[in-house]
């Protein structure tokens, strides 16, 4: 595969618009210098010098649509009528994140992940203690209702969709069936980043697991060419898909096409092996960084952003694996939740020997 023709096509990345549907958070990262163990309790006391707002979860992959394609990316999930409803709203927009479609629920928290780190003079920075805010029950029917109402509106005025669905509860089948068959009326991309409960997901564009999720949905280990192979034509029949991407830490990352069949014919057209005799045509490539690695929180939210982004702007499946994998390997070179942008993916890719 030639890296001049993929670097020549990565401008691309910036012609879609992308909309983000599932469970949106931030990460509160509050720091503090150590200055003594309290006369109260033994706990210590930190002064507090600095606090972060990172988007997560959702937001995370929102967050990296945006940086790639500048600005093209809305969001569809649900926010508590609190403090840090406000906060998760202001930092989607700071992203240049569209929040129209948002849909405030007062019976809900907005998930909130709080880490508290100190450090002193004589030692680097560590966590104390992560408080999480978050209500993980599935929508009432009314605000499911102006979910899926956001949907209908929203889908229509996007290239592609993504469902990133971290089990805090938006997305409810009655949710993702809307997504799905609004997205197939209106012929978009819907990928989805999943890592339990495939089976809900039927119909989707593409879907982009890592192993040991695909494993556990499977039902059992892919640990050679013959299981690795099997896992393509599985998916393919249990779920209907075109592409199934499945990363493999520092294995790398594997694609499985199923448009390649005439058989197959759009989203939500189950693939039928032995129409034809062909099975899903695989693609393997290797990770791009093995060495620098920091922190791989975030890295799927990365993935399927920009895999979703390439699919969307017409790039060949392929390539889109290619640059999901070159986007991770850049992103967990830094601790926590981080984004990266059209310019580090070409350096990226001039720096990468073979592909």
């Amino acid at each position: 595969m030639e890296k001049n023709e993929i670097l020549k096509n990565l401008d691309r990345l910036k012609d879609p618009k992308i909309l983000i549907i599932g469970d949106f958070a931030i990460d509160e990262m509050i720091f503090g210098q150590t200055e003594r163990i309290s006369r109260e309790a033994p706990v210590l006391i930190l002064q507090h010098s600095e606090t972060k707002i990172i988007l997560g979860t959702a937001s995370n992959a929102a967050h990296n649509i945006s940086s790639l394609n500048c600005g093209k990316a809305g969001a569809i999930g649900v926010l508590g009528d609190d403090y840090y409803g406000g906060v998760l709203i202001k930092a989607l927009n700071d992203a240049k994140i569209n929040t129209d479609f948002m849909v405030v629920d007062k019976s809900r928290k907005t998930t909130t992940k709080t880490r508290i780190s100190g450090s002193c003079s004589q030692s680097i920075t560590q966590q104390i203690v992560r408080i999480d805010r978050q209500t993980k029950a599935p929508l009432s029917a009314e605000i499911e209702a102006r979910v899926i109402e956001n949907i209908k509106r929203a889908i229509p005025l996007y290239d592609g969709v993504i469902l990133s669905d971290y089990h805090l509860g938006c997305l409810t089948q009655n949710v993702i069936t809307a997504a799905i068959e609004t997205a197939k009326v209106h012929n978009k991309i819907i990928v989805a980043d999943i890592q339990k409960d495939m089976e809900r997901y039927k119909g989707v564009t593409a879907i982009t697991p890592n192993q040991p999720d695909s494993e556990k949905f499977l039902g059992y280990f892919i640990n050679d060419e013959e299981t690795l192979k099997k896992a393509g034509r599985d998916f393919a029949e249990k779920l209907g898909l075109k592409y199934t991407l499945i990363t493999r830490g520092e294995k790398g990352m594997v694609l499985f096409d199923n448009a390649c069949d005439a058989s197959f014919s759009g989203i939500g057209n189950p693939l039928k092996t032995g129409i034809s005799g062909r099975e899903p045509v695989m693609t393997k490539i290797p990770a791009f960084n093995k060495k620098e690695v920091f922190d791989v929180t975030g890295a799927g939210d990365t993935v399927v952003a920009a895999f979703t982004l390439a699919l969307c702007a017409g790039m060949k499946p392929t390539e889109a694996m290619i640059i999901g994998n070159l986007a991770a390997s850049i992103v967990i070179r830094q601790f926590g939740c981080h984004t990266t942008n059209l310019e580090e993916l070409k350096s990226e890719l001039n720096n990468v020997k073979e592909i």
